[in-house]
């Protein structure tokens, strides 16, 4: 459970590994965190997003039918659904914090990052991505060099908040909570535990080693 005033997708985060990038406490905090879900089911599946401010404040929930080939396409849709949302409502001066449930997604996401810092766009390890998914993969990446920063945790699917939203896409058609567009939230402040003797050296906590993305 999320303590007052902070996102329950912020305490998911930072509980969760990031694949292939670790960060230090002073730059892993984010001004919006945006879960997705995609489902696959032979008659029909769906797509989730959920949305949060860093201090807990619902930006947007989305509950979309869809019908994708399959499982690994689902998710690949559903995290350019949830970042579509997030960028026509975030400034491009926000830093992200992206959870999804599929391990090489969340790769992938990080990977794409480490590109986009490399003098020649080469991320550390070749991308691949499942078949019908490369539309939404191209959409993914300019959306996330659209913000100033994105940083990818992998969650457990018994914990993403967007799954049932994918799983039930009917139960939820209801639902449109978008706010209009956001401004950038104040983010907290380092708090003593997380700063090193010499007061500016930042100790990374578990959460933000080098993991690999089935850790």
């Amino acid at each position: 459970m999320a303590a007052h005033g902070r996102s329950t997708l912020r305490d998911l985060f930072d509980d969760s590994p990031t694949p292939h990038i670790a960060h230090p406490p002073r730059t892993h905090h984010r001004h919006f965190y945006v879960a997705t879900d995609g489902s696959y089911r032979s008659h029909g599946g769906g797509l989730g997003a959920v949305v949060e401010t860093c201090d807990g404040e619902r930006v947007a929930r989305v509950a979309v039918p869809d019908v994708p080939p399959d499982n690994n396409v689902a998710e690949y849709r559903a995290l350019h659904l949830g970042l579509d949302v997030l960028a026509a409502r975030a400034p491009r001066s926000a830093r992200v914090g992206v959870l999804v449930d599929h391990d090489d997604l969340a790769a992938n996401l990080n990977y794409a990052v480490l590109a986009a810092q490399h003098p020649e766009w080469e991320p550390p390890r070749p991308i691949s991505v499942p078949a019908s998914s490369e539309n939404h993969w191209r959409g993914i990446r300019a959306r996330i060099a659209g913000f100033e920063e994105v940083r990818a945790a992998r969650i457990d699917s018994r914990e993403n908040p967007a799954h049932a939203l994918a799983n039930a896409p009917e139960e939820y058609a209801h639902l449109d909570d978008r706010s209009d567009r956001c401004v950038v939230p104040e983010l907290p402040t380092a708090t003593a535990s997380t700063r090193a003797a010499d007061g500016d050296t930042q100790i990374p906590p578990p959460s933000r080693a080098e993991r690999r993305a089935g850790d």
